[in-house]
């Protein structure tokens, strides 16, 4: 038997039929059929009660994706310009779960129709860097390629994003951290960092603050030395209040105390992360990371200031720059 919470869980994570039920297979009917009944029981109206919205949302989104499931039928998400495909989930975020097509794009689709203006704010977010990066080209690489969008959509309905894939090659900080569980060496965080300060750097040139800069949103290509700064969906204006928080987000204390974040937020959430993957004995590094999150936001220093700081230190521990192959264990060639 499920709680509300669990149930409401399950069916708000699912984006599709198969991520709910599993694949389709007649021989697993009986089981989704239980699955469902489980869940409906919890999610009913009649047992909830008149006012719990969120509730009602799950139970119809249950019903649709039962019947998707049973019928077989895939999953096309359109919009004015295009139809697309949903395959196989690529990856699961706070607010949106991440899909595969048969084409060339991956989609981002909202798991509950509440938090919609998130994605919108992604957008936004996405289509400033867009027409800042096409004067400032070298940026280019460092922030997700937005291809199009739900755009406006009807009262209950999810939102979704189409982006370009950013699969093939790429893993998360958090895969990185997963993989390397006694820290990094600093060398190696090293080039993640300067890649992310950059990504960090731009931003704030045109005001956005990220908001939400941990190791998921994070993308690492190791053997390109790649770093993609991703998961908009939390970033506002400088001087503005974060939209939404997570309770899985170690947020700095401007956050925790509802007042509006400045691109210091960033500053403190980038460091904090740096924190979280180094070794322990990269004590130097560490020193720094912890100059970068003082409670006071405006005793935390710029990022693009932050750039110089950074490549003046890593040249007094490390001497010049050369290029240091990096590879998740078990992928070194």
């Amino acid at each position: 038997m499920f709680t509300r919470d669990e149930a409401l869980d399950r069916v708000e994570r699912a984006g599709s039929a198969p991520d709910l039920f599993g694949p389709v297979d007649p021989a697993r009917r009986t089981e989704a059929q239980r699955l469902y009944r489980a869940l409906a029981a919890v999610l009913h109206p009649d047992r909830v009660g008149p006012h719990d919205t969120r509730a009602h949302a799950a139970s119809a989104e249950l019903t649709r994706l039962h019947h998707e499931w049973q019928h077989g039928t895939s999953v096309d998400l359109s919009t004015d310009r295009a139809t697309y495909r949903l395959t196989d989930r690529h990856a699961i975020g706070s607010v949106a779960t991440v899909y595969r097509t048969d084409g060339p794009h991956v989609v981002k689709v909202v798991r509950n129709p509440a938090l919609n203006p998130l994605l919108h704010a992604e957008w936004d977010a996405l289509r400033r860097l867009a027409r800042f990066t096409d004067r400032h080209q070298w940026l280019r690489p460092y922030y997700p390629h937005l291809v199009d969008t739900s755009g406006d959509v009807a009262r209950g309905t999810r939102a979704f994003t189409v982006l370009s894939p950013l699969v093939d090659g790429f893993v998360t900080l958090a895969d990185v951290r997963r993989a390397y569980p006694d820290g990094l060496d600093g060398r190696d965080y090293a080039w993640m960092h300067r890649r992310l300060l950059r990504a960090i750097a731009g931003a704030h040139r045109i005001g956005l603050v990220h908001g939400a800069i941990v190791a998921d949103n994070v993308l690492v290509h190791p053997e390109q030395h790649g770093i993609v700064l991703a998961g908009w969906t939390f970033a506002v204006g400088a001087g503005e209040r974060l939209l939404a928080t997570s309770k899985t987000i170690d947020y700095p204390p401007e956050v925790h105390d509802g007042r509006p974040v400045t691109t210091a937020t960033d500053v403190h959430m980038a460091h904090t992360l740096m924190l979280d993957l180094l070794a322990d004995g990269e004590t130097t590094q560490r020193r720094f990371a912890r100059g970068c999150t003082q409670d006071d936001p405006t005793r935390r220093p710029d990022a693009a200031d932050l750039l110089t700081e950074y490549d003046d230190l890593l040249e007094e521990l490390h001497g010049e720059r050369t290029f240091r192959p990096f590879a998740l264990p078990g992928t070194r060639t």
